[in-house]
């Protein structure tokens, strides 16, 4: 068999059992302009302005720093705070940027022009389990022939013991296919540390030191890694794109 490269080299953003994101978070910024020549640039608005509405601050003039940006018309500003805002602009327009969490990094994922707006979009992105799907089905192509075996012999035991690894292989009547149950997912190292009090390579190396194979554990880890808690191996399904693959 010719495995691809081998999982376990890919970056963590290449993971591709990662879907949806999590803790999503909505920011009130400031759209602001100030020279010419410069691009516009995007600031939270100062805590003690933090109550005024949008109205009371699109089309304002502003002071502002690297961090926030403070309304200067109309608003009274203390003498400390107008020391530490050293670049004066424009408000153009106000923007609710939502961001969320995929794989432990930040990525931004859209600019509303309302919060309810943005309200929306996190209400559409994030459903009541916080996740996409828990579940993923993949081909056998997947796993090697060892990792296969490995796992349909578990399950053919006629009194099949509990792994003690973190996941629990189960059959599928009626099918080809075996399926994985993942516990005390992710099996990143701040969670194992908190439910096993090992980080992640332990585990790993304690699910290879009990004779798991390699094939299975890099899938397992993967899959683990984007909080998935049933993944199914079935020879008829598809192939998941940039999952190693083992071809005879």
């Amino acid at each position: 068999m010719n495995p691809t490269p081998h999982p376990s080299a890919l970056p963590e953003t290449s993971n591709p059992f990662a879907r949806g994101y999590d803790k999503l978070h909505i920011e009130r910024l400031l759209q602001i302009t100030y020279t010419n020549d410069c691009p516009p640039c995007f600031r939270p608005v100062h805590d003690s302005q933090a109550h005024l509405p949008d109205d009371a601050l699109e089309l304002y003039p502003c002071l502002f720093n690297d961090d926030f940006a403070l309304i200067n018309e109309g608003q009274s500003i203390p003498d400390e705070l107008d020391e530490r805002f050293p670049s004066t602009g424009l408000v153009r327009q106000v923007i609710y940027a939502v961001t969320g969490e995929m794989l432990n990094e930040r990525h931004h994922v859209g600019d509303l022009y309302s919060l309810e707006e943005a309200q929306a979009m996190a209400h559409r992105l994030s459903f009541d389990t916080g996740h996409y799907s828990r579940t993923w089905e993949i081909s056998t192509a997947h796993l090697t022939d060892e990792a296969l075996h490995h796992l349909e012999s578990r399950v053919g035991n006629f009194a099949p013991r509990a792994t003690g690894l973190l996941f629990e292989p189960f059959a599928l009547p009626g099918c080809n296919g075996v399926g994985c149950k993942l516990i005390g997912t992710p099996w990143t190292d701040d969670n194992l540390v908190k439910i096993e009090g090992a980080p992640y390579s332990s585990l790993r190396q304690e699910q290879l030191d009990a004779g798991t194979p390699e094939a299975l554990v890099n899938v397992l880890h993967l899959a683990a890694l984007a909080d998935v808690r049933l993944l199914i191996f079935d020879p008829d399904a598809a192939v998941l794109d940039g999952l190693a693959i083992f071809d005879e």
